[in-house]
Formats: structure tokens, C-alpha cells, sequence
């Protein structure tokens, strides 16, 4: 459902890693995320792709394909945020840098609630991917060294909560569920949304809400999308294997039921095409998560956020049954109510899609 935009370099001076915080690079695979309510990754700055599309266009160029694996398919709500336009301060390149977790207190409690084994070792196995340079904003990124983002002051802070340190390794989106049920990870992180399949298999303690949303190209005609049928006859970019390409193929009917021009999707294992896409003409859309699209809107000239037209709750997991996620989501409350979360989500300009209360396996909407 990824990581998010990819503006060009940006300056240094992030906020400084957890001292609690330790990855493991080696275990670093070469996969890249697919986005489900989940990160994207842009392995291109997206200021950079717009800069040579923005080249290919004056030089008559701009009618060459968008890059990787295309293909078609026949593929409700209120919308979030300011549809219809990028907010002002789109093309900015900043990070920002305060510190909104090193001072967060254990809770002698919630350490308490651990297995006696993460007690002992006094760390948390975390598996999650690895998003380098500003690739995965506002979910995370690596600018010189140093692990910026909203999951990772998220899931600082939760560990400073439970007085643990964080043993982070890598892997892909598609292996860390996985990885959790046999144990390699005790915890897994990147922005899973909540399913009813993913239930079946591992626990959630639920963070915040993401959802399903439209970017679109400024040129566009349309301002607003509402709902998925206000996408039909566009070209529509997404990521395979994702929550939004199962809601393109199921409504697809839609369109004609409706007596619209059916919507072409193209398929994109990452984002870089997807961007260059948007800015050569050749998508008119991008269907994606929620706070990645309003992250981009504000930092990438040439789109606008067009609307939100379904969300759905987004936690850590853990294998079934496992007491440490009652204790994430104690933390997460505890977070909640002391204001610490409320400062995390500021920081990342998200506010909106924060959780009123962090629950175990809640209602889906999948």
C-alpha cells in the first residue's frame, strides 16, 4: 500500500538514531516492498525523475512508456485531506530534525508483560525493510547513516515504552509476516495494513490509520476523486499484488455499470516509473496509501492529492497469540495518552491519521 515520495537530496542533519536501535545491513536483501497499506519504495530522487522527464518533454520525447511491467486490467468514501491541489509547500526538500523520543520513560509495567526471554535479553527482534536515502518517507528513510521517519520514531518510542532495545533486520514486505509466524522475527514493521487473512496468521497491535487514495498528475482534469468510480477512463498506475489492485479488478464493472470509460491500469514493482509517468503524461494516476500520497502532494511539484476513498487500520505483528502484542499496543496508549504520539505525528506533518486507541486485532475492512 511505498514507501512514499523521493524528493531530491536533502539536507543533512536528521535526528539522530536510537541508541536502542540496531540493524543488522547485512541481512539486507535486494527485494523491493510492494505497497499494501504498506511502504513504497522510490529508488529514483522524484525530483530528479521529474527533472529528465521535465527534459525528455521539451525535447519531444515525452511519448516513450513509463518504464517496467505493464500491464491492464478491469482493474467509497470521504475524501482526506485538501483534494484537488499540492499544498504550498510542495517541492520542499526538508527533514525534520527534533528529537521526539529520547525522552520517553520505560513503563516498568508494560516491561513486565514481556516474555521473561525479551526481558533477559533486553531487546526485541524487528523485522522490517530497508528503505535507504528518502526513498520511504514519511514512513522511513536512511540519510547519512542515520534511520529517519515516522516508523521509526513510532517504534523508538514504543521500545523506549518497554524499556527494550530494537534488533532490527531485514528483510522484504513479502517475507516478514512470514518471518514473524516461524519466529525469525518477534515483531514485524512496514505498514501492514489490517486484513482478514493477515489475521488468520499473526496478531496486530494497531498504530495508526492509512488509507486508499488517488494522486494524480497536475494536468489531470479531474479535482477530486470521492470514490473508486471517479477514477474510470484514466490511466491508473498501482503495484502488483497490493489491496489496491484487488479493489481496481474487483470494481471494474463499475465503470460501465456506471456508463464510464473503463480505467487502464499499469503495473510498477516500484515507484520511480510511476512518477516519471505522471510527469511525461502517460499516467494520469497513482493509487496508493494515504499518507504516503499526502507526503508526496507536498513535495513533489507536478501532483495533487485528489482524495481518500477507503482507510484501514495499520499495526506491528506479531505471531499468534504472542503476549508481546498486548504489550506494543499498552505502549502505543501509553504514547497516546502522555501526548509523546501526538509529537511524533506532528513532526511528519501526518496528523490526521492518528489512532484514538491502540487495539489487537480489530474489525477489517479486507
Amino acid at each position: 500500500m511505498r514507501p512514499s515520495c523521493d524528493p531530491s537530496a536533502r539536507p543533512a542533519g536528521p535526528q539522530p538514531i536510537s541508541q536502542g536501535r540496531i540493524r543488522k545491513d547485512n541481512q539486507l536483501t535486494t527485494d523491493r516492498r510492494r505497497v499494501l497499506q504498506d511502504r513504497r519504495p522510490r529508488i529514483l530522487a522524484a525530483a530528479a525523475i521529474f527533472a529528465v522527464a521535465s527534459a525528455l518533454i521539451l525535447a519531444g520525447c515525452g511519448s516513450s512508456g513509463a518504464g517496467s511491467a505493464a500491464g491492464s486490467a478491469g482493474a467509497g468514501g470521504s475524501p482526506a485531506g485538501d483534494p484537488g491541489a499540492a499544498a504550498p509547500s510542495a517541492g520542499s526538500t526538508a527533514i525534520p530534525t527534533q528529537d521526539v523520543v529520547s525522552a520517553i520513560k520505560q513503563d516498568p509495567k508494560l516491561n513486565a508483560e514481556l516474555p521473561a526471554s525479551v526481558r533477559s535479553s533486553g531487546q526485541l527482534i524487528l523485522g522490517t525493510t530497508f528503505q535507504p536515502g528518502t526513498a520511504g518517507l514519511p514512513y522511513a528513510g536512511q540519510v547519512d547513516g542515520q534511520n529517519v521517519g515516522l516508523d521509526v520514531d513510532l517504534s523508538d518510542a514504543v521500545a523506549k515504552v518497554l524499556g527494550v532495545r530494537l534488533d532490527m533486520q531485514n528483510g522484504t514486505f513479502d517475507t516478514i509476516i512470514p518471518g514473524v509466524q516461524n519466529g525469525r522475527y518477534q515483531v514485524g514493521l512496514d505498514n501492514f495494513g489490517v486484513t482478514s487473512a493477515r489475521e488468520k496468521v499473526v496478531d496486530f497491535a494497531t498504530y495508526l490509520n492509512d488509507g486508499q487514495s488517488f494522486l494524480g498528475a497536475s494536468s489531470v482534469s479531474v479535482s477530486a476523486v470521492k470514490a473508486i468510480t471517479g477514477a474510470c477512463g484514466y490511466t491508473i498506475a498501482t503495484s502488483p499484488g497490493t489491496t489496491f489492485q484487488a479493489l481496481l479488478t474487483e470494481n471494474a464493472s463499475k465503470c460501465a455499470a456506471t456508463g464510464k470509460q473503463p480505467w487502464t491500469v499499469q503495473y510498477f514493482s516500484d515507484t520511480a516509473p510511476i512518477f516519471l509517468g505522471l510527469a511525461n503524461g502517460k499516467v494520469d494516476l497513482y493509487f496508493g496509501p494515504t499518507l504516503s500520497l499526502e507526503y508526496d502532494a507536498r513535495h513533489i511539484a507536478g501532483t495533487k492529492f485528489l482524495g481518500q476513498i477507503s482507510s484501514t487500520p495499520v499495526g506491528f505483528v506479531t505471531a499468534k497469540g504472542s503476549p508481546i502484542a498486548k504489550a506494543l499496543s499498552g505502549a502505543v496508549n501509553e504514547l497516546i495518552a502522555n501526548g509523546d504520539y501526538a509529537k511524533i505525528f506532528g513532526k511528519w506533518g501526518v496528523s490526521g491519521s492518528e489512532i484514538a486507541k491502540s487495539t489487537l486485532n480489530p474489525p477489517t475492512t479486507f
